[in-house]
């Protein structure tokens, strides 16, 4: 069997996303994707692009990264713009929106926020018809597939749902949960690249990590929208954000 683990939303928190790829290192899982938002918010975007350039096989745009190269007079994206540099900044400009496969039978699709785009967002809650159009081909995520499993980041809560044939899950936030105060990412087991039905399965996994020394690093560097920033890391609960997603 073949193991993906599925990162997203790293958000420069070095802790967690340290605490995560070591956990992820423990199970011997060598493939790993990233969906996007390795950067903004947290303080050390610049350590998390070099991470996930190192140990990612994919990894696609997040509305985060996007933000940050794209609105370059804004504050915020100042700052972080600051901490990247030019190299950097031009890796995350050229980033895919989506990364296509077949695993065990499934054709799976991932991407950060949704099939319109990675500023339209997908909350958990979102009606029965807006979950299943996110198996949509669009524009957006081209035709290479029809998925029948779509996993996406975003949102920064993970769930998993099963309805109509198909898989809907989100993995979580690494760097900025907003359901539990740990680490989350997600673990698809199953034959990769084989289209012939076999065993698939999709698991959660939450890591502890160390939430103060993580607002300490934020405080160090003299970050802007920090106490946000702090509230979220400690009570997981959403706070307000640039940029901004329509809902």
């Amino acid at each position: 069997m073949d193991r993906i683990a599925i990162i997203s939303d790293l958000h420069g928190n070095i802790p967690a996303l340290e605490a995560t790829l070591e956990d992820i290192r423990r199970r011997e899982i060598s493939r790993v994707f990233c969906l996007g938002d390795l950067v903004g918010k947290g303080p050390h975007s610049a350590r998390a692009v070099d991470l996930c350039r190192e140990v990612c096989e994919l990894t696609v745009r997040g509305n985060w990264d996007d933000f940050i190269v794209v609105q370059p007079e804004h504050p915020i994206a100042q700052w972080h713009r600051e901490q990247l540099g030019p190299e950097r900044l031009e890796y995350l400009a050229q980033l895919p929106y989506v990364i296509d496969f077949w695993m065990s039978g499934k054709p799976v699709r991932l991407f950060h926020a949704s099939q319109i785009g990675i500023y339209h967002r997908v909350l958990m809650s979102a009606p029965f018809d807006v979950q299943l159009a996110m198996f949509e081909n669009t524009a957006f995520t081209g035709d290479s597939i029809t998925p029948t499993v779509v996993g996406y980041g975003d949102i920064h809560w993970a769930f998993l749902h099963c309805f109509e044939q198909r898989i809907l899950f989100n993995v979580g936030s690494v760097g900025n949960p907003l359901d539990l105060t740990q680490a989350s990412y997600a673990i698809l087991e199953g034959q990769y690249g084989s289209r012939q039905e076999s065993a698939f399965s999709i698991q959660h996994v939450r890591v502890p990590y160390d939430i103060e020394r993580a607002i300490h690093d934020a405080q160090a560097m003299q970050m802007p929208d920090l106490q946000p920033y702090i509230n979220e890391l400690r009570t997981a609960r959403y706070r307000g954000a640039v940029p901004p997603a329509e809902e």
